[in-house]
C-alpha cells in the first residue's frame, strides 16, 4: 500500500472511528476539548506510523490505546499525575502504565459514551450555531474546514465557535453525562433539532450555488442512526430518523443534470430510493408502537410517508396531509407550519382554497423575509390564472432567497408567467 493509499484509509478510519474515540476519551479526562486534542494527537501518530507498519488489524482500537498513552504523558508533564490518580484509577491503568487491551478497548461502554457525547455536544448552553459545528466536528467526524464549506462560512468562524463552544462546556462544568427525567425530554429535543438543521440545510442550502448538500444528510443520517441505536425506547428520535429516510430517498430526484432544483410533483418517481422509503416507513411504525404519534418528527414523517407510499401526485392522500398539519399546527403552532398546510388544502380542495389561507398569512411578521410565502402565493396565483400577480410574487420570492440555484429557479418560473393577464 502507497503512502496516499494509507492516508487515504486513515482518513476514512478516522471520520468512523473518531466520534467514539472522542466520547470515550471524554468520559476518561472529563473534558470534551481535552478529549478531542488526545484524538487529534493519536490521528498524527497514526499518519505518521501507519505508512511504515500498515494499518492495523483493529484501528479503532489503536487509536485509543495511543491516546490513553498520550492522556498519561500530558498528566506527567503537567505535574498533576498524583492528583489525578484516583480520578483516573482504572481507566488509565496508570499505576501499571500498561497498553490497555487492543480487541477490548472501545467496547466497555462504547454506547454510552456516544450517547453522552451526543448530549454533551447540543447543550442547550451553547448557540444553535455552536451545537451544529461541534455535532459535525465530534460525532460526524468533519475537519474545520469541512463545515465552513458544507455552511458557506469564513474557517475562521467555525474554528472560534467551536473553541468557543468546549471552552463554555468547561467553563459551565457541564457533565459528561446522559440527563434524567424530567430533563431527559428537553436535552433530548435539543439533539434531535440539531439533527435535523444539519440534514435540512444539505437537503435544500439555505445559500450558495448548490440546491442540495447531500454530505449534510449522509452525516444527519448517520447521526440519527446510531441516536436510534443508542436511545430505542424513544419514539421522536425514530420519528426523526424516519422523516429523514424518506426525505432522503428523493435526493436523486431533486436535482437535474446540471445542478437544477426539480420540484416534487416534477419528479421522476422511479428514481426515489425505494430501499430508504421502506426504512423510513419501519422507522415511522417503531415511533408510532411506542406511542409517538403526536410528536412533532413522528407527525412530519407521516406527512412524508405520505408523499413516500403514492406512485404519483396524483395519489397522494392529500386529506390526510392536511389532517396531519392540522394537528402538527396544534402541537407547534407556526406560521410555516399553516403555509404548509396551505399547500396541501390547495392539492385537496382547490387553488383558491388554499390561496384564501396564505393570503391570510402574508401581513405575518414572521414570514415578512421568507421566500417560500411569496413562491407559494405564486404557484397557487398562476393555477388560478392570475398570471401578472403571479409573476410578482415569483420575483419577490427569487429577490428573498440566497440560494443561486433557488433564484433561477423563481425567475424562470416568472417568466412562465410573462405576459399574463
Amino acid at each position: 500500500m502507497t503512502t496516499t493509499d494509507t492516508h487515504r484509509a486513515t482518513d476514512a478510519v478516522w471520520r468512523i472511528e473518531s466520534p467514539r474515540l472522542i466520547a470515550g476519551l471524554t468520559r476518561i479526562v472529563r473534558d470534551v476539548g481535552v478529549a478531542e486534542d488526545l484524538a487529534q494527537d493519536a490521528l498524527v501518530a497514526a499518519l505518521e506510523q501507519w505508512p511504515k507498519s500498515g494499518v492495523p488489524d483493529n484501528p479503532g482500537a489503536w487509536l485509543m490505546a495511543t491516546a490513553k498513552h498520550r492522556a498519561i504523558d500530558r498528566l506527567r508533564r503537567s505535574q498533576l499525575l498524583e492528583r489525578k490518580h484516583e480520578e483516573l484509577g482504572r481507566e488509565l491503568e496508570v499505576k501499571e502504565m500498561t497498553v490497555p487491551d487492543l480487541e477490548g478497548a472501545l467496547d466497555d461502554n462504547v454506547g454510552d459514551d456516544l450517547l453522552r457525547l451526543m448530549f454533551i455536544s447540543c447543550h442547550p448552553v451553547l448557540s444553535t450555531e455552536a451545537r451544529v459545528a461541534l455535532t459535525l466536528r465530534l460525532l460526524g467526524g468533519l475537519t474545520t474546514d469541512e463545515i465552513a464549506r458544507a455552511f458557506l462560512v469564513p474557517e475562521p468562524t467555525i474554528a472560534q465557535r467551536i473553541v468557543r463552544a468546549k471552552r463554555t462546556l468547561t467553563d459551565k462544568h457541564v457533565p459528561f453525562e446522559v440527563p434524567r427525567r424530567p430533563d431527559l425530554a428537553v436535552r433530548l429535543s435539543s439533539v434531535l433539532e440539531v439533527v435535523y438543521l444539519i440534514f435540512n440545510e444539505g437537503y435544500s442550502a439555505t445559500a450558495g450555488d448548490d440546491w442540495m448538500r447531500p454530505a449534510l444528510c449522509e452525516d444527519a443520517l448517520r447521526i440519527g442512526r446510531i441516536l436510534a441505536e443508542l436511545a430505542p425506547r424513544e419514539a421522536e428520535v425514530h420519528g426523526l430518523v424516519a422523516l429523514m429516510e424518506i426525505q432522503a430517498s428523493r435526493s436523486k430526484a431533486r436535482v437535474g443534470p446540471s445542478g437544477e432544483p426539480i420540484l416534487l410533483f416534477d419528479q421522476n418517481r422511479a428514481h426515489w430510493d425505494q430501499l430508504l422509503i421502506r426504512r423510513g416507513l419501519a422507522a415511522l411504525e417503531r415511533a408510532e408502537s411506542l406511542g409517538g404519534t403526536h410528536g412533532p418528527y413522528t407527525l412530519q414523517a407521516a406527512i412524508a410517508a405520505c408523499h413516500g407510499r403514492a406512485l404519483t401526485p396524483e395519489e397522494t392522500d392529500w386529506l390526510r396531509i392536511v389532517q396531519l398539519y392540522g394537528q402538527l399546527a396544534e402541537l407547534m403552532p407556526s406560521p410555516v407550519v399553516e403555509l404548509n398546510r396551505a399547500v396541501a388544502v390547495a392539492m385537496a380542495s382547490g387553488p383558491a382554497a388554499g390561496l384564501a389561507l396564505v393570503d391570510a398569512l402574508t401581513e405575518e411578521p414572521s414570514l415578512k423575509a421568507y421566500h417560500l410565502l411569496p413562491s407559494v402565493r405564486g404557484d397557487l396565483l398562476r393555477k388560478i390564472g392570475r398570471l401578472d400577480e403571479a409573476r410578482s410574487e415569483f420575483e419577490r420570492a427569487a429577490s428573498l432567497t440566497r440560494n443561486a440555484r433557488e433564484r433561477e429557479l423563481l425567475l424562470n418560473r416568472a417568466r412562465t408567467c410573462a405576459g399574463g393577464s
